[in-house]
């Protein structure tokens, strides 16, 4: 390794080890799981469907900075993984209505505890004299 002049180390130099990753192997089931509600907006689709079914128009205004396109597309994906479904109610005009299936519901609690680490996340931000870096974290973790 070289050094500019007046940067050389005192004393013995020491090389550190190189670490291997640690990141999930792409089959293990965190990957699979994220996969599943990774996407963005994804979570908060799920967290509105949890209290019961909702359709399109309520998820909008649950949900009012996700676009319409990409609020449509998510809900499709989310019916093509089998997390929602899809109801078309027979009306005048005909609506949709979109709801969790029991695997949609088994990510409630994952959920949850993503919303509950960004609430805390959300109240140290909140405390004088805490490091900042904090505050940025919390905008997108707000579920409820």
């Amino acid at each position: 390794m070289e050094y500019l002049p007046g940067n050389q180390p005192k004393g013995p130099t020491m090389t550190l080890k190189r670490r291997k990753n640690r990141t999930p192997h792409p089959m293990c089931p965190l990957s699979d799981c994220m996969a599943f509600i990774g996407g963005a907006w994804t979570p908060n689709i799920i967290w509105y469907l949890s209290s019961g079914p909702r359709r399109f128009s309520e998820l909008r205004g649950d949900i009012p900075l996700v676009s319409a396109k990409v609020l449509t597309q998510r809900l499709r994906e989310l019916e093509d993984r089998g997390i929602l479904t899809r109801t078309v109610m027979e009306t005048s005009p005909p609506s949709v209505e979109y709801a969790l299936t029991e695997l949609g519901v088994e990510f409630m609690p994952v959920i949850r505890a993503i919303s509950e680490v960004g609430q805390r996340l959300k109240s140290r931000a909140s405390v004088p004299n805490h490091r900042q870096g904090m505050s940025g974290l919390t905008s997108s973790l707000e579920l409820g």
